[in-house]
């Protein structure tokens, strides 16, 4: 087994690779020009993108706790404090201690929540289906099973 400094050093330079052939770059890319297209339409509900990720996730999943919601909404855990601080302000989402920690705090959408969120919802499938134009369905889901395998290489959590 090769040491990781060897794997590096046969590894092309970023100038041999080219920004357009390095995947960190453009999934950095592609994510910013989907926040960007939902920007205007965020911020006349109100909502930031932290606080939108968070709708989102628990949308999907409910009543996680402060730190599984941050590794899903891809937050700073101080970032999503302040976040959920004003969701929570704006009776968006409600924070109910964990039954087994009570050190812990698990965040639970409203129905107020839920409606804000499903009001953006159509804002963000479009901006989804606009990413995926052109693609076939067979190779969109290649695409994200091939995201799906990068995740769990690189995930520090076992979600």
């Amino acid at each position: 087994m090769k040491a990781s400094s060897d794997f590096v050093e046969e590894m092309p330079r970023l100038g041999q690779i080219g920004l357009e052939g390095f995947a960190p770059y453009l999934m950095n890319r592609i994510m910013g020009r989907y926040n960007a297209s939902l920007q205007s339409d965020m911020a006349d509900l109100g909502l930031t993108t932290p606080q939108v990720r968070s709708l989102a996730v628990l949308s999907v999943m409910d009543g996680l706790l402060i730190r599984e919601l941050a590794v899903y909404a891809v937050v700073q855990q101080s970032t999503l404090s302040r976040a959920l601080d004003a969701l929570v302000q704006a009776g968006l989402v409600r924070r109910e201690t964990d039954g087994k920690d009570l050190r812990a705090a698990r965040i639970f959408l409203t129905t107020s929540g839920r409606d804000t969120f499903e009001r953006l919802w159509p804002k963000m499938a479009h901006a989804y289906q606009a990413m995926f134009e052109g693609v076939g369905e067979a190779e969109k889901k290649a695409f994200v099973a091939t995201l799906q395998t990068v995740l769990r290489n690189v995930r520090h959590n076992d979600f």
